[in-house]
């Protein structure tokens, strides 16, 4: 008997996951969940499944300074670093964008955690999960920080990657003019797969470590905080969330919730949402709470739930559908499978979310984000935690015509970011280019038709227009 389309799709798809050297582990997941797309599963989540989830806040927790040392000393902090930035025009890690000073996010990062290790004395490792585009540079990146290897620990470990598949048939797809194009990553939700696949996670435990502190490397509020760290210790949870309250700009992200069915909390994204849910999930009186994608678990307890379900730990699908040539509309349409590392937290009955402070969320997704960070908004310490030194952070939306890729973004900031720390928002339509020390203040909207200047040392805002534009 002639096998259907679809089987004949995940033989195809997991040979060529073979042939590429991938590891069984990442291969019998995948698999997982390329049957669950033969059968139709769209991993989406009903408004009437779920209900609004409350929480604990960490400002209101107390936490014991000797106990918060002791948990930071068993924790090694990981790094999702496979991006490459390609919507802001790069092609390499996006973490070696310069943020200031002369220092990446990378440099920061390193800094961050060897200033954490004397503090506290602890040896606090520090691992990243790159993807086979972020690798080489990275590495060379960081080789400069001679003490930032741990004994007997390796300094990353690599995401895995899988075919896209054709949206018809679910067979790999072929692009013979670029074949990294054929290949995708698994979303971040692959982290307790590579943890598993690299043996890295059994070797963590091995080396007598405890805790587990994941982010992205794109958010240099993520520190693995001791105080933190404290109250997930205390808490005896297997897995916790760090979330933040939702704001205008979250409306279509995702959110906490809890299951009606068995009163597990969800994370569900905004790929997941019905399109008659969608007032619902951009509701943020109903929904209060969104996901910072800082985690934390207990390395033990995951070696367990991964051991109980033969390495697939069974995280909600996630179906994106694409063109196998993301800069190509006219490229055949694929799927990418992929899953949320936070919707991990289903799987932990005892699993725990806290509410923290807007500062521990500090991601850079597009050059609003970008040009924000590199401002005054945000102090930059000896200890290098990035300290938000402005009442508010200003919305921020730049013309995605002149501002959107970080090369055309640096030519139009040649001297630095303008001073937004009395700013509340600044939209920007049409192509200016703006000198040293510039002021803004207030509402500022700047509109031109042809290329304009921002005059250095001009204050535009606030009730004052001072020397705000000329004729570029």
């Amino acid at each position: 008997m002639a096998s259907n389309p679809q089987s004949e799709g995940l033989v195809l798809a997991t040979a060529k996951m073979r042939e590429a050297g991938v590891d069984q582990v990442a291969i019998d997941t995948f698999a997982h969940y390329h049957r669950l797309l033969e059968h139709g599963e769209t991993g989406m989540i009903p408004e009437s499944t779920i209900e609004p989830l409350e929480m604990e806040s960490l400002a209101d927790v107390e936490v014991d300074e000797e106990a918060a040392r002791e948990a930071v000393r068993a924790t090694v902090s990981i790094k999702l670093n496979g991006g490459l930035g390609t919507s802001m025009g790069m092609d390499r890690a996006k973490s070696l964008l310069c943020v200031r000073r002369g220092l990446s996010f990378l440099d920061i990062i390193c800094r961050q955690v060897l200033h954490l290790r004397e503090q506290h004395d602890a040896p606090l490792p520090l691992v990243f999960m790159n993807s086979f585009r972020t690798s080489e540079d990275t590495m060379a990146a960081i080789a400069r920080y001679d003490a930032l290897p741990v004994e007997g620990l390796p300094l990353e470990f690599l995401q895995n990657k899988e075919p896209k598949l054709l949206v018809d048939s679910l067979k790999p797809v072929t692009w013979p003019r670029e074949p990294d194009l054929e290949w995708c990553p698994p979303g971040h939700g692959d982290i307790y797969t590579a943890l598993r696949g690299t043996g890295l996670l059994h070797q963590l435990i091995e080396a007598g470590y405890r805790y587990a502190f994941v982010s992205n490397s794109d958010n240099l509020g993520a520190t693995p905080d001791p105080r933190v760290a404290g109250w997930f210790a205390g808490t005896g949870a297997p897995f916790a969330i760090e979330a933040v309250r939702r704001t205008p700009s979250d409306r279509k992200g995702g959110h906490f919730a809890r299951r009606r069915s068995d009163g597990r909390i969800v994370l569900r994204e905004s790929a997941q949402t019905l399109p008659e849910d969608k007032d619902a999930l951009a509701d943020l009186d109903r929904h209060r709470y969104t996901s910072t994608n800082n985690l934390w678990f207990d390395l033990r307890a995951m070696q367990e739930a991964l051991d109980a379900r033969d390495g697939i730990l069974g995280l909600p699908l996630i179906r994106n559908v694409k063109t196998v040539d993301p800069a190509d509309p006219s490229s055949p349409e694929v799927v990418q499978i992929e899953t949320a590392m936070g919707a991990a937290i289903e799987v932990f009955a005892d699993a725990r979310t806290i509410e923290v402070g807007r500062d521990r969320f500090v991601p850079v997704k597009t050059t609003n984000d970008l040009l924000v960070l590199r401002s005054d908004i945000y102090d930059l310490g000896g200890d290098f935690a990035l300290d938000q030194s402005a009442d508010q952070v200003p919305f921020v939306d730049l013309d995605a015509s002149y501002y959107k890729l970080v090369d055309d973004f640096d030519r139009r900031f040649p001297e630095g970011a303008p001073s937004l720390r009395g700013a509340s928002s600044l939209r920007v339509n049409g192509d200016w280019t703006f000198g040293k020390g510039v002021t803004l203040r207030g509402e500022v909207e700047l509109d031109a038709d042809s290329a304009q200047r921002v005059e250095p040392g001009a204050v535009i805002g606030g009730g004052t227009d001072e020397g705000a534009r000329s004729d570029g």
